[in-house]
């Protein structure tokens, strides 16, 4: 499962995906509107607006969507809280995540993720990302759904699979990270052959990452601050 992330290099982002300049300074520009910026964030929750990458046939593009897929069919966008993750094992079987794994794929930025590790009662939370600390990308899928207003909603998903040796000392499931030779082929929009795509979905590599122990103010999705990712505790 992956219920937490952290994107804190919005800047980074740009050169490391490829995407146009326009795509993100737009964004920002839409956020500053209410006074706001969309990144840096320490502590993302699902139901929230997260930096989504798609590729529209010309290229890829940065779109803000909405962390919890919503179906074309859906009746109530609530169901979005139920759908932040889809396992990769299934996604040729599920309704709610067939059609996208087909032909709606994207990547979901990131330089980090939370897991928490249970120890008897207690759930001590884990901050694990890549060891170079570089911005990854986790495997996504994504929907686009017709508010009453006539209005579009864009949702994304996060694709998980079973966790690598490092991440089974915290959780027996982990978010597919994609590695950056494959990501075009996972956002290529003619490719549908599911033996091809299933075969990006694998753990990524442990030796290539590291996790610390990290403050349990992250326990709390309205805290997004800096002190979420300080290390409190050993490198795992």
């Amino acid at each position: 499962m992956c219920g937490r992330f952290v994107l804190v290099d919005w800047y980074g982002v740009e050169q490391r995906f490829d995407l146009p300049e326009a795509d993100l300074r737009q964004i920002s520009e839409r956020y500053s509107e209410f006074g706001e910026s969309p990144y840096p964030r320490y502590n993302i929750a699902p139901t929230q607006e997260i930096l989504a990458i798609r590729n529209d046939g010309d290229g890829n593009r940065a779109e803000m969507m909405r962390w919890g897929l919503v179906p074309s069919w859906a009746k109530d966008p609530k169901i979005d809280s139920r759908m932040i993750n889809a396992r990769a094992e299934t996604l040729s079987e599920r309704p709610s995540f067939r059609a996208a794994y087909k032909r709606r794929r994207c990547l979901i930025v990131a330089d980090s993720f939370y897991e928490w590790k249970r120890n008897g009662k207690t759930r001590t939370p884990i901050r694990i990302m890549l060891e170079s600390e570089e911005p990854f990308a986790f495997a996504g899928l994504w929907e686009a759904w017709k508010r009453p207003d006539d209005s579009w909603m864009l949702s994304c998903t996060i694709v998980t699979t079973s966790a690598n040796e490092l991440v089974s000392e915290i959780h027996d499931r982990m978010p597919v990270i994609l590695d950056p030779d494959t990501e075009s082929v996972w956002l290529d929009p003619d490719l549908d052959d599911t033996s091809v795509l299933s075969d990006l979905l694998a753990p990524y590599p442990s030796d290539l990452m590291t996790a610390y122990e990290v403050s349990r103010i992250v326990n709390s999705a309205a805290n997004d601050v800096p002190e979420c990712i300080a290390p409190i505790g050993r490198l795992l």
